[in-house]
């Protein structure tokens, strides 16, 4: 099943601005995309009928769960896209989606510095975004990407990124993580990386994965782990990873070994920055319910049936208590 991805985000325009009574200022900012595009989407979508075949179809039951994980989690951004790829990780669905996003992103010139994380979801975003000309955006890597496996290696998503856009993208070139937290010291004080460290502390936004804390997760299938590192954090009680940082079901914050040497921001910089996370799945909803619940998100791009399971289940904390925050960009 193939998407018309600009017919998809022409029915959503459509939907907030008609249904949901919402100016065309307000749609762009929503969606992300200039007020002129906004002005065409919602154009394209009376012009070609899209307004009865998508407001009324599957994209409305998309766009009131988005609603929901905003009033549940209080995220600032949601999205939620309809499953293409029937399968425990979307990988297509959740691609294309973080891909539009990516794309989105740029046109916009909202943000001259996105710092980027990895993983396979990102990786698939990636890989499905056109090429597109990133005018003054720069990217830069928040983590740390060398690993034993050269073909499981996030350090290319930020590379691919480069090519699909031209821009100027850094990277860290450090393991994600070193083998004790004074290796993680002196790794970060060499030249090359401790710029890069203070340039991603600037970005204005963070993208990421999120990983669930087991054997089977992206960290330890790309080698960066081993099965000890994570039967150890496991039994913290941390079901959720981003960003190198772990945390419990019901969010709490749960410092470790494992995250004391993670080349990655430090929890600080996570509460003071702007992250979209891009993530689903059958295996993940776990993980990304407890990272909701940490209030740490600013928005959430996620497919329709793991955004099915996340309305049922109960926030393990009050949601959204950082989100409120004022953020920069």
């Amino acid at each position: 099943m193939q998407l018309d991805e600009e017919a998809a985000i022409a029915a959503r325009a459509a939907w907030l601005h008609f249904a949901g009574g919402k100016t065309q200022g307000e749609v762009a900012e929503l969606l992300g995309v200039q007020s002129t595009k906004a002005h065409r989407l919602i154009a394209r979508a009376r012009n070609e009928g899209l307004i009865r075949v998508f407001v009324e179809g599957p994209i409305a039951g998309c766009i009131e769960l988005e609603e929901r994980l905003r009033d549940a989690y209080g995220l600032r951004h949601c999205e939620v896209v309809p499953n293409i790829d029937d399968v425990p990780l979307p990988l297509r669905t959740l691609g294309t989606a973080g891909a539009r996003y990516l794309r989105n992103l740029i046109e916009s010139e909202r943000y001259d510095l996105i710092g980027i994380g990895h993983g396979r979801t990102l990786a698939a975003a990636v890989d499905l975004m056109a090429s597109v000309d990133a005018g003054r955006t720069r990217f830069v890597s928040l983590l740390g990407g060398l690993t034993r496996r050269f073909a499981a290696s996030p350090f290319d998503v930020i590379h691919r990124l480069a090519e699909r856009t031209g821009a100027e993208s850094y990277v860290m070139p450090v393991p994600f993580f070193a083998n004790s937290a004074k290796d993680r010291a002196v790794l970060e004080a060499q030249f090359g990386v401790s710029d890069v460290i203070a340039m991603a502390r600037k970005a204005q936004i963070y993208i990421a994965g999120i990983g669930e804390v087991d054997r089977k997760s992206f960290i330890a299938s790309a080698g960066m782990v081993d099965d000890a590192d994570v039967d150890a954090v496991v039994k913290t009680g941390a079901v959720a990873e981003i960003l190198g940082q772990f945390f419990a079901d019901d969010g709490t914050y749960l410092p470790n070994n494992l995250s004391d040497r993670a080349l990655a921001p430090r929890i600080v910089d996570l509460e003071s920055h702007r992250i979209v996370a891009v993530a689903g799945g059958t295996a993940k909803t776990r993980a990304i319910r407890a990272i909701l619940s940490s209030g740490l998100l600013f928005g959430l791009i996620t497919d329709e049936a793991t955004a099915r399971r996340l309305v049922n289940f109960k926030p393990g904390r009050e949601p959204g208590k950082k989100n409120g925050r004022s953020a920069p960009g």
